[in-house]
């Protein structure tokens, strides 16, 4: 911690992303398939790996087993996650054996974990390419370095951060779009992995932003969501002084349909945001603030640098000044000490803010982070048992909220076809709700009035109001 915490310091290097040409042509008859795993981030993160093959004319494959080269794009939140990917990974040295020629990839932020580079080393030589979250831009000459040499190539920095602007993007949908504002934290929360895994807070110059919004718009996008591990603190680094709630008035003035942002920080939310969010109507009216845990003593613990009564201050203050405003939040049970009494202050802060959904989580230690030498004596079924009571609690709120919609017209961004019906129509409401409906004639990217007919705890049903 304390050598990434020097990082913060001194310029960041900001540069222009160039195809280099000698691998334009490198993808041709080849196809390629990239996995995904964790947040919008890394989202976004594979969406850029997907446009630089695209330029090096690769095509993208049906499946990972068809592919000529397969990515993981991997999450290091917790450790559950990262032993699926090696599971994954592991299952693929059959593969490899049928198909030597097959190039496979491990990026994204499990690379950017020094033992987990270890361990690749060492148990899994199926692995062609490693790279690191600070390397994406050299993907393409990795990439064809992997294919003119022999052995295993690792390419992982730990730099104090850098932007490169101009990447390629290969979207995975057409109507909406993860824009990345910034990149990186400076909030080194003792439990998280993100500040060593992404690096220093570095955000991304208005005008850069505000050329992708309307170029997405121009092609008829209809929504972005403004990525960063801390948005709340755009601009900070390019001294700016309301940096966030000056690019939300910017990239509400292009006219695109909806904006959302992810993730805020309760320790800098500014009062500016809000009246931005309640001075654009393109600006959705719904909010992910993590609050991790209602008892300060775990809030000090975790170096959050806010109280519980300061978060319902500041939930107190949104829900004056935009009543119709929606919450969700995430939760930790099980942070090493964390009493009886201390979940039962998380209890009354749900209780009291009565969240429309939650990402909730048994505390998973990080190798490297302050949390990860903090005794740890509570038992598992505790933790699983709180969990269970947290999960009921939120599950209940989130139903007594969507009754309020019964019977209620929602503008409706279609989606396409519900994963369990094709015919019925999925979506999401300006509040950020999960509406399936039916209808007729109704296209991906349409904004459909949809009149809500049934609620359950984490969706809509209802019906399109056709014209």
């Amino acid at each position: 911690m304390k050598d990434m915490m020097k990082q913060l310091k001194g310029d960041i290097r900001r540069t222009g992303f160039s195809m280099p040409e000698d691998v334009l042509g490198l993808g041709r008859g080849r196809t390629y398939f990239v996995r995904t795993y964790g947040c919008q981030a890394n989202v976004r993160d594979g969406e850029t790996l997907a446009g630089m093959l695209e330029q090096m004319q690769f095509t993208a494959a049906e499946t990972q087993e068809e592919a000529d080269v397969l990515i993981f794009n991997t999450c290091a939140v917790r450790r559950a996650a990262e032993e699926h990917v090696l599971g994954e990974i592991g299952n693929l040295k059959t593969l490899k054996r049928a198909h030597p020629d097959k190039i496979f990839a491990l990026c994204g932020c499990m690379a950017q974990e020094e033992g987990i580079v270890d361990e690749i080393r060492r148990k899994y030589p199926q692995i062609n390419l490693v790279f690191g979250t600070h390397n994406l831009a050299e993907f393409p000459e990795l990439l064809k370095r992997v294919y003119e040499e022999e052995g295993q190539l690792i390419a992982v920095q730990s730099v104090p951060g850098e932007v490169v602007e101009g990447m390629p993007v290969e979207r995975q949908r057409r109507h909406k779009a993860f824009v990345n504002i910034m990149y990186g934290c400076n909030k080194f929360c003792t439990y998280c992995i993100v500040p060593y895994t992404r690096g220093r807070e570095r955000s991304r110059m208005m005008d850069a932003v505000l050329a992708e919004v309307r170029q997405f718009h121009a092609a008829g996008g209809r929504e972005v969501t403004l990525l960063g591990q801390n948005v709340n603190a755009y601009g900070k680094d390019l001294q700016m002084a309301d940096g966030f709630t000056d690019l939300l008035d910017a990239v509400a003035e292009t006219g695109i349909d909806r904006i959302r942002f992810y993730t805020s920080h309760p320790r800098d939310y500014s009062s500016t945001t809000i009246d931005a969010m309640k001075r654009h109507e393109n600006i959705m009216k719904s909010l992910h603030l993590p609050v991790q845990s209602g008892s300060d003593e775990v809030l000090r613990r975790m170096a959050r640098g806010y109280t519980a009564d300061s978060y319902r201050a500041l939930f107190d203050d949104m829900k004056a000044r935009i009543p119709e405003i929606t919450f969700t939040t995430d939760l930790i049970v099980g942070f090493p000490g964390e009493t009886d009494e201390q979940f039962e202050e998380t209890l009354k802060l749900v209780d009291y803010c009565r969240f429309d959904s939650a990402f909730t989580f048994i505390y998973s230690p990080r190798e490297g982070t302050p949390a990860a030498r903090m005794e740890d004596t509570i038992p598992a079924e505790v933790k699983k048992q709180r969990l269970a009571v947290l999960n009921e609690r939120i599950t209940r709120y989130a139903r007594e909220n969507n009754e309020a919609y019964l019977s209620r017209e929602l503008e409706v961004l279609c989606d396409g076809p519900s994963k369990k019906n094709g015919e019925v129509y999925a979506g999401y409401s300006r509040e950020n709700k999960l509406v399936n409906f039916t209808g007729h004639n109704i296209a991906v990217g349409d904004l459909v009035r949809v009149k809500i007919t049934d609620v359950k705890s984490y969706s809509l049903d209802g019906e399109a109001v056709q014209k």
